[in-house]
């Protein structure tokens, strides 16, 4: 039987920690008594924290562990369980926490973290140089906290043989799942797929994604011209055009957008277009053929492309997800 220990910290996002306990240990066991069979769990899960003391989730429901992290060895793997907002590196649980990952990460667990429980076990360094990924509004603060980490929001769940993270709240379904095939094979996370109602084959995040730009830098020229693009994003980039109004030359334009903002401009103004494009999606009944046209785009075969490499998924699909009936 392989053990599961999840740590939980103050302030954590509650489903975060008991969706993983109810999927771990509903593996061998669900499936087989909706089967009719006697159930034979797989995984040994425990809820841990830094000094064993309950401690109260986000939702101010109190959470108590079975012990400290201190006080088990022998872990297969870890989960660090969301904290939404309230990461704080400077306390001393934090600390102490962080340690005690390395270390069971050199006695051989493997590490996993839902949502912004990235954060912590980006924390520990064994992320440096490795994919991770977050919820995509946590995107911006991530990449400042931890730039050696590759940060790929447009997955919903990262694997890096012993490290693996899932996107969003609701991914530690998905991150369940996935170690489970990792663990028992593809059949008994198939049972658990069914048994619970989760697509085991979901694997992107990219869909429920919206651009946020990056504003929060101080070039005011760059900034002028973010605006620009985005008021006048149905007509075509003129870069000489931006680079002239901001006193600079088209080369340094260039470099100091992608600096500030880090994106290109013509990646920019992409993202910008795909934004305006899924809220008539959305919100209206208009054909993808006006839509494209409406969005500053003549050619719709191109313009469908671009909208389904960064949503993952075709305009037609994401109004049927997203749109009104």
């Amino acid at each position: 039987m392989k053990k599961v220990a999840i740590l939980a910290a103050e302030n954590c996002v509650l489903s975060s920690i008991a969706s993983p306990m109810d999927m771990f240990l509903q593996a061998g066991a669900l499936w087989n008594v909706t089967m009719g069979e006697k159930p034979s769990p797989i995984f040994e899960v425990k809820i841990v924290t830094a000094d064993g003391n309950p401690i109260t989730a986000i939702n101010n429901i109190p959470v108590t562990p079975h012990c400290s992290m201190h006080d088990i060895d022998d872990v297969d793997l870890v989960i660090v369980p969301s904290q939404g907002f309230f990461f704080n590196p400077g306390t001393r649980e934090h600390f102490d926490r962080i340690e005690w990952l390395k270390a069971s990460f050199e006695r051989g667990s493997d590490l996993a973290s839902v949502c912004a429980g990235a954060f912590t076990l980006a924390s520990t360094g064994l992320l440096d140089g490795k994919m991770a990924t977050t919820h995509w509004g946590l995107a911006k603060q991530f990449k400042r906290s931890f730039p050696k980490v590759d940060l790929r929001t447009d997955r919903l769940v990262t694997d890096e043989g012993r490290l693996f993270c899932g996107g969003g709240i609701s991914a530690e379904l998905n991150l369940s799942l996935y170690l489970i095939e990792k663990y028992c094979g593809r059949e008994i996370a198939l049972q658990s797929s069914r048994c619970t109602l989760v697509d085991l084959d979901c694997v992107t995040q990219s869909p429920f994604a919206m651009f946020n730009p990056e504003k929060n830098h101080s070039d005011s020229s760059i900034l002028k011209a973010q605006e620009r693009i985005e008021k006048n994003h149905r007509e075509p980039v003129d870069i000489a055009a931006l680079a002239e109004n901001a006193d600079m030359s088209s080369r340094q334009f260039n470099r100091r957008f992608k600096a500030a903002t880090g994106e290109t401009v013509n990646n920019y103004l992409q993202l910008i277009r795909v934004e305006a494009a899924k809220v008539d999606l959305v919100n209206t009944k208009l054909s993808f053929e006006v839509i494209s046209t409406k969005t500053g785009y003549e050619n719709v075969s191109f313009f469908r492309r671009i909208f389904k490499k960064i949503t993952s998924v075709t305009p037609a699909e994401y109004r049927r997800r997203f749109g009104q009936t």
